[in-house]
């Protein structure tokens, strides 16, 4: 009733020949008329869903979000700005522990007990040498929000996976985890990307980049492949990417060794391209911490160019970092 009133007050104000004063008003109750126009409610669903081993095909074409509602049956929002997910909540779902990367809020236990948005967050496609064709979606999971929003810069979106292939016209899936890790900021995980690390071997990377209001822009580079049954992260880089900071920046990049000599988790190399300039310090707000491999020039010189080159090996469970790092100055003033 509240809020048919406020609208009602408004086409009134509107029928009136306002004043700047009334303007205002107009302006005030038309927000609060908007910002009340869908109410996100939370569908119940059964605790089978998280069922890792379900059964689920679906005929090509493959429509994802469609796709996604068969996964997780909640209820379906599409708001503007392209904000569309789906509202659920399991009453009778036991939350598991999943590590937030950003450490701050701890580990997000899911299903959450406030309810859940799932958004579809990638539809990645992909053949094997065979011909074989995949499909992966991949789903952002962030807590039930009474106006649709992903809120929270330290916390992270929660990222599912679901694996199909292709047989004949239908789509029959392979693999389902519905949650794997949480990664980025505000809720929103980083979209996944493809890379081949080995023989019919795929993984993704995802950037998570993340930073207190103002202050540097952190980003790592995080690997997640199949391993032990599940997906699951194998691999994290330190200092890939930093951005928001006058005096120094850096960018990072992959490749993957194929050398013949590993059929499989074969080596990857991080090069970590950046500039530094002391003059500029002067505008920095907050303190960096620098890539040791540069901290000693950065003491006696006042701007220079560097290429930091890392490589990282599998072992045991994740890849490590092996041997020396390589730098290169340039352009050292």
């Amino acid at each position: 009733m509240l809020a048919i009133f406020l609208c009602m007050f408004v086409v009134v104000l509107n029928l009136i020949n306002m004043r700047r004063f009334n303007l205002f008003i107009l302006l005030f109750f038309t927000t609060i008329c908007f910002s009340q126009e869908t109410d996100i409610e939370l569908k119940n669903v059964n605790d089978t869903i998280l069922n890792s081993k379900r059964v689920l095909k679906i005929s090509d074409p493959v429509d994802g979000v469609k796709t996604m509602q068969k996964l997780f049956p909640g209820k379906l929002y599409n708001l503007s700005d392209h904000n569309t997910f789906i509202s659920w909540k399991c009453k009778t779902c036991k939350p598991l522990p999943f590590t937030d990367v950003n450490g701050v809020e701890g580990d997000q236990l899911f299903p959450y007990s406030e309810g859940v948005a799932t958004r579809l967050l990638a539809n990645i496609d992909y053949a094997d040498s065979k011909g074989n064709q995949f499909k992966i979606l991949a789903f952002n999971h962030s807590y039930y929000d009474a106006d649709g929003l992903q809120t929270g810069r330290f916390s992270g979106g929660l990222l599912g996976l679901a694996k199909f292939a292709k047989n004949g016209n239908v789509w029959e899936m392979r693999s389902f985890q519905p949650a794997v890790a949480a990664f980025g900021a505000f809720s929103q995980s980083p979209k996944p990307k493809l890379l081949q690390i080995g023989e019919d071997q795929y993984a993704f990377t995802l950037l998570h980049v993340n930073g207190g209001a103002g202050g540097p822009f952190e980003g790592w580079l995080y690997l997640v492949a199949g391993f032990d049954g599940k997906y699951q992260p194998i691999m994290e880089v330190q200092k890939y990417q930093l951005t928001n900071v006058a005096s120094v920046e850096w960018s990072g990049s992959y490749t993957v060794v194929n050398d013949n000599t590993k059929k499989h988790f074969r080596d990857i190399i991080i090069k970590t391209n950046g500039s530094f300039n002391k003059t500029a310090k002067a505008e920095d707000e907050f303190e960096v911490d620098l890539p040791e491999e540069i901290a000693a020039m950065a003491k006696t010189k006042k701007s220079f160019n560097f290429e930091i080159e890392r490589r990282f090996s599998f072992k045991g469970k994740s890849y490590k970092l092996i041997g020396k790092p390589v730098v290169k100055f340039s352009n050292v003033k």
